[in-house]
């Protein structure tokens, strides 16, 4: 798995760029606000049709142009592959594009270039709100089960709809007679979520207690706990019953969001707690300790996608490495010799070593 081309058109600060990359470590060198992130944006856009930085994708679009236009040419199951995506500054639908065929939803390119980002921001999703949490997750198994992507964006839309309908029933009252009709399928919807992200929470919680005993030295034991709507005491149930079980919260909620205003019963409000050795991390470990965890959270989500889809995701490491103390960095950069990885940083240090050197300068790579 690898990328050898981008090529990029009016998105965020490049007007145009055609950059070529070696399947090893490549280093984004430049100052800051020169685009390196950029750069890594674009890659993980054409692999999760999602931007890890903004929900709006006409944010993505460099100011004053009318679309954006990413394409790569790729390495992946073992043949050479396109993706492209066109994005518009106006209300037209973006598009993707396999291989020159244009795709009806992203579930039509996921898993075809399988990605993991890791930005100083997520040092601190352990510590911060449940949303990064639920992001983190749903970034990853959108990846791994398109058929999971199709579910949250149609979760997604039927919230937002549901949403609009408690703000203005007051005004409307006839929107009432519509909310069962959305509750009982968003129940249906929201089973499926749920139970994706509880199995794929499991898995993940295995897999980076094993990095974490080896980062510790086997003096620490990570769990991550998953939660979810609280009359849902088993969220690997048939989705059968979860259904009911979400059915029932919604009706014991109604009153309370007719009166609020919002939806407040479903899976929109899922979190999950990391743990070390027992106590959990947001309200006792240090920030070290919190470090080393989120560490061993990415390292796992990496190892995940290798497991499901036989190839080493491409790594994004957005300028990470200057947030981490040498012992920690040692450990990350000791697991990057599998596996095409992306660098940013503002001067290479000890990296120069590592592989290819890319200087960004103000939109241009130089």
């Amino acid at each position: 798995m690898r990328i050898d081309r981008l090529i990029l058109r009016d998105f965020r600060n490049y007007s145009e760029a055609d950059v070529r990359f070696v399947p090893g470590v490549n280093l984004l060198v430049g100052g800051n606000a020169n685009g390196k992130t950029n750069l890594l944006e674009a890659i993980g856009y054409l692999s999760t049709a999602r931007a890890f930085r903004t929900r709006r994708e006409q944010e993505l679009i460099r100011f004053g142009a009318e679309f954006a236009d990413l394409a790569a040419e790729i390495t992946s199951q073992e043949r050479e592959q396109t993706l492209r995506a066109v994005l518009f500054s106006d209300r037209r639908p973006r598009r993707l594009f396999l291989n020159g065929v244009k795709q009806k939803t992203a579930a039509g390119i996921a898993g075809v270039l399988p990605s993991v980002l890791f930005c100083p921001e997520d040092l601190l999703v352990l510590k911060k709100g449940a949303q990064p949490r639920r992001r983190l997750l749903d970034n990853v198994i959108c990846q791994l089960r398109p058929n999971y992507d199709a579910a949250l964006t149609e979760y997604n839309r039927l919230l937002e709809q549901k949403s609009a309908l408690l703000r203005d029933w007051r005004d409307s009252p006839s929107l009432r007679d519509v909310l069962p009709d959305y509750n009982l399928r968003m129940a249906q919807v929201g089973a499926l979520v749920i139970s994706y992200r509880a199995r794929f929470l499991r898995a993940l919680s295995e897999c980076a207690a094993q990095f974490h005993r080896e980062f510790s030295g086997d003096s620490e034991t990570l769990t991550l706990e998953y939660h979810t709507v609280s009359n849902i005491d088993d969220p690997f149930a048939p989705p059968e019953r979860l259904r009911e079980l979400l059915c029932a919260h919604q009706a014991a909620h109604e009153r309370a969001e007719l009166d609020s205003g919002q939806c407040l019963s479903g899976p929109h409000k899922d979190d999950f707690e990391a743990r070390l050795n027992g106590l959990p991390v947001a309200q006792f470990a240090s920030q070290g300790q919190t470090r080393t965890a989120t560490i061993s959270i990415k390292l796992a989500e990496r190892e995940l996608l290798r497991r499901d889809g036989g190839e080493e995701p491409v790594l994004l490491l957005d300028d990470v490495l200057s947030e981490l103390d040498a012992g920690r960095q040692d450990f990350v950069l000791n697991r990057l010799h599998d596996g095409q990885v992306f660098i940013t940083c503002c001067e290479t240090d000890r990296l120069t070593s590592l592989g290819q050197v890319l200087r960004i300068e103000k939109g241009c790579v130089v």
